[in-house]
């Protein structure tokens, strides 16, 4: 069975975008069913408009959708990704998650596949406990958690973080290996799992 899988993401100068496409791009290499999705921006447009790289980035990525909990539900697997800020998620994911009480209180992101990548600008940046801060709602949700681990050779040049894919500044070519190895991952063990879920 093919699976589905729903890339969740907060990008705010696109190093994380960059990730995320990645990710896709292994999934869908894999014979995955891919939907790509942002979380809607907070910050105020003076704010992006202070940053160039800021400004350029939310002008080139309206065409992704903004996602919906409908995107959460339909999908049997799930890969979050963010920026790291002070060791935690974006403010952005955060707010996201924070609306899933409902589908969550019925059981609807219970059993799926997670996993979660990440971006920060040094290298001691807070990407092992922002991962770690993700994979704590995960747990709640009742999701299965499938981080890379150290179960393939790419995982080292790309930094050696078994949590999940990650990258110090714009991802080099050996972090959006990672990356695409990730998305692989997650939707080749989602895939012996889907024919059990109920969808």
């Amino acid at each position: 069975m093919t699976a589905r899988l729903t890339i969740v993401y907060y990008s705010a100068t696109g190093n994380v975008h960059a990730m995320a496409q990645a990710i896709r791009d292994g999934a869908e290499e894999a014979g995955a069913e891919v939907r790509l999705r942002r979380v809607p921006e907070l910050a105020p447009p003076a704010a992006i408009a202070s940053n160039p790289e800021w400004a350029a980035h939310a002008q080139a990525t309206q065409d992704v959708a903004e996602v919906s909990h409908e995107d959460l539900v339909w999908a049997d697997a799930l890969i979050f990704g963010t920026p790291t800020r002070f060791g935690v998620m974006a403010s952005q994911l955060k707010q996201f998650i924070d609306t899933t009480g409902g589908i969550w209180e019925e059981g609807r992101l219970a059993d799926k596949v997670a996993s979660g990548f990440v971006s920060t600008a040094e290298q001691h940046g807070g990407q092992e406990s922002t991962l770690l801060g993700l994979y704590n709602v995960f747990i709640h949700w009742g999701c299965i958690l499938v981080p890379p681990g150290y179960t393939d050779d790419c995982i080292f040049p790309a930094g050696g973080n078994p949590y999940g894919s990650s990258a110090t500044g714009r991802p080099d070519e050996a972090a959006l290996a990672a990356a695409r190895f990730q998305g692989r991952r997650v939707v080749e063990k989602a895939a012996l799992l889907a024919p059990v879920m109920v969808r």
